[in-house]
C-alpha cells in the first residue's frame, strides 16, 4: 500500500511540473550573475533538511555552491517545518570544493510540542540531531553533458548523531547513532527548463534518525527511493515536488513516506529563498502531519 502512495504521488508530481515548457535556453547565453563558472543560478539546489545540496527532502548529485573545478563554494541554511502537532527547526552549512566534494553539516531541533506532554515528556520537549555529509562526485555533470543522456552521479554518506538515547531505547530504537549511504542521479534537461533526480538510500534511520535508528520490527539497513522534479520558469523561480520512501522500523507507529511540492526563488546566486507544502503521514501518535516548510539559503 505505501509504495501504491508514492507511485502515485510521483505521478501527479510529473503532472504538477511538465504542464508547460518554457525554454531557458537565454540563461545560457546571458553573462552576469546568473551564471557562475557554469552554473545557473537555481541549478545547484538549495539545503535539504539533511544539510547536503539538493531538495527540501533529498539530496541531489550536484555539488552545493556556485563552484567549478577550478573553484570553491559554500552555503549556509536555516529551515522551519511546521505540521500540526510538530515542529522541526533545522540549520546548517556546506561547503563545495572544485565541483567534486562536498562537506556538509546540519542542526536539527524536533519539538514535539502538545505531543510531548500527552506522552509524559513535558510539552515542547525538543529532541536534538546532528547530521555530518560527504558527497562526491564520480562521473557526469548535469548543466554541461548536454549531449549526452549520462547524469550526474555522485554517492554520499550521512553519519547522523541523537541526544535522546535512553528516549529512544524505550520507544524501540536500537540505537542513536547511525549512518545513512546514498547514490544520487541528477539530469538538468536546459531546453525544456526540467531537472530531474533519482536518489537510492540506504538506511535504518527512523523519522530521518529523529527517532533513532532501527527498531523492534527491523533492525537491518532497507533500500529507499527518493526523487525530485523541478520545471525552472525563468532564471530565478522554480516549481517542484519530491517524494521520500522511508523505512517502517518500530512498532509503536507507522512510519509513512514523505513528498513535498515546493517553489524555489533565486535574486542571485547569494541568496534563495523555499516555500513548500509537505506531507509527513504519521508521526508517532499523530496521523496526516502535513504544513508548511519555509527555508532560507545564503552563499556564494
Amino acid at each position: 500500500m505505501r509504495r501504491k502512495k508514492t507511485v502515485r504521488a510521483v505521478l501527479l508530481g510529473l503532472l504538477m511540473v511538465t504542464g508547460g515548457l518554457v525554454s531557458i535556453q537565454a540563461m545560457a547565453q546571458d553573462s552576469g550573475s546568473d551564471v557562475s563558472g557554469g552554473k545557473l543560478l537555481l541549478t545547484g539546489g538549495v539545503s535539504s533538511i539533511s544539510g547536503a545540496a539538493g531538495g527540501g527532502l533529498t539530496p541531489w548529485a550536484v555539488i552545493g555552491g556556485y563552484d567549478t573545478a577550478s573553484q570553491i563554494g559554500a552555503n549556509a541554511f536555516c529551515t522551519i517545518v511546521s505540521v500540526q502537532d510538530y515542529r522541526l527547526n533545522d540549520c546548517g552549512a556546506l561547503f563545495g570544493a572544485f565541483n567534486r566534494v562536498e562537506v556538509s553539516f546540519a542542526h536539527q531541533s524536533f519539538n514535539t510540542e502538545g505531543v510531548g506532554a500527552a506522552l509524559g515528556l513535558g510539552r515542547g520537549f525538543t529532541i536534538n540531531q546532528n547530521v555530518v555529509g560527504l558527497k562526491v562526485r564520480l562521473f557526469g555533470d548535469a548543466i554541461l553533458d548536454q549531449n549526452s543522456w549520462l547524469p550526474e552521479v555522485s554517492v554520499g554518506i550521512q553519519h547522523k548523531q541523537n541526544d535522546q538515547p535512553g528516549l529512544l531505547q524505550a520507544i524501540g530504537a536500537k540505537s542513536a547513532i547511525g549512518n545513512d549511504y546514498y547514490i544520487s542521479a541528477t539530469k538538468l534537461f536546459l531546453s525544456q527548463s526540467l531537472l530531474v533526480d533519482a536518489t537510492l538510500r540506504f538506511t535504518k534511520a527512523n523519522q530521518i534518525g529523529i527517532l533513532g535508528f532501527g527498531g523492534d520490527k527491523h533492525n537491518g539497513y532497507q533500500a529507499e527511493l527518493e526523487g525530485s522534479v523541478a520545471y525552472l520558469l525563468n532564471r530565478h523561480l522554480a516549481i517542484g515536488a519530491e517524494y521520500r520512501q522511508k523505512p517502517d522500523n518500530l512498532n509503536i507507529a507507522q512510519e509513512n513516506d514523505w513528498y513535498d511540492a515546493f517553489v524555489a526563488w533565486a535574486p542571485s546566486k547569494h541568496i534563495s529563498l523555499t516555500l513548500a507544502y509537505a506531507d509527513l503521514g504519521n508521526i508517532v501518535i499523530k496521523n496526516h502531519q502535513h504544513g508548511v516548510y519555509a527555508s532560507v539559503q545564503v552563499g556564494f
